[in-house]
């Protein structure tokens, strides 16, 4: 943070006129500020998109750019390289699960406290984050994480611990309850192992509806005390 400066006084004494005040938070954004915000976000779905359907290697920029409309090198006026493009694309879907997940467990309801209804809000939140409309970006990471590097993968790891830890409490009040018979630690590997897993066969198409995977999560891993 900079220092304010000290007033300038005149020669009589008082304080120099300190002209019009500034406005308080962050300036407002200009059109062209903007504008380039919607353009990233415009990259980064169609990355995602690109990346889950064709896989990395085998997507390039011009590919990306022609998907938005761009020229084939104006990606780069916003990431330095495909590969920067990848972990932005991984870094916004764990921002946007850790959002999505965390105001599952806020949201107000009947019986919102308790455990069975937290799990419940945790395996629906995760698969909206998998399998919700437009949400490639953690698919990506699931099978493309092996293409960052070693820093970046160390990076995106902080952010799966944050996001892995809300289930913990969780599960824990489950298995004191006795409706998780499992270990904790097992427990919340084979969870989300199982849940990512639906990545690779879930199809809309079919009928089946995140609430009807949600139910069968519940049946397969918890029991009825």
């Amino acid at each position: 943070m900079t220092a304010s400066a000290l007033p300038i006084h005149h020669e009589s004494g008082s304080p120099a006129d300190p002209g019009p005040k500034r406005p308080r938070g962050r300036p407002r954004k200009t059109e062209g500020e903007r504008d380039d915000g919607n353009r990233r976000h415009e990259l980064l779905t169609a990355a995602a998109r690109l990346f889950r359907l064709q896989g990395f290697d085998a997507t390039s920029t011009r590919d990306i750019a022609a998907a938005v409309g761009m020229h084939s090198g104006s990606p780069f006026y916003h990431f330095k390289s495909k590969d920067a493009l990848l972990y932005a694309v991984m870094e916004e879907g764990m921002h946007s699960a850790i959002a999505r997940q965390t105001a599952a467990l806020q949201a107000a309801g009947p019986g919102a406290g308790e455990p069975l209804v937290q799990v419940r809000r945790l395996i629906r939140a995760h698969f909206d984050t998998l399998l919700g409309p437009g949400n490639d970006f953690v698919p990506v990471m699931l099978y493309e994480h092996r293409s960052l590097s070693a820093r970046q993968r160390a990076s995106l790891a902080q952010l799966q611990v944050e996001y892995e830890a809300a289930w913990m409490p969780v599960l824990e009040a489950l298995h004191a309850s006795g409706h998780l018979r499992a270990p904790v630690k097992f427990s919340r590997l084979l969870i989300l192992g199982a849940l990512n897993w639906s990545v690779q066969w879930f199809d809309r198409k079919k009928g089946a509806s995140l609430d009807e995977l949600t139910d069968a999560a519940m049946f397969l891993f918890f029991k009825e005390c």
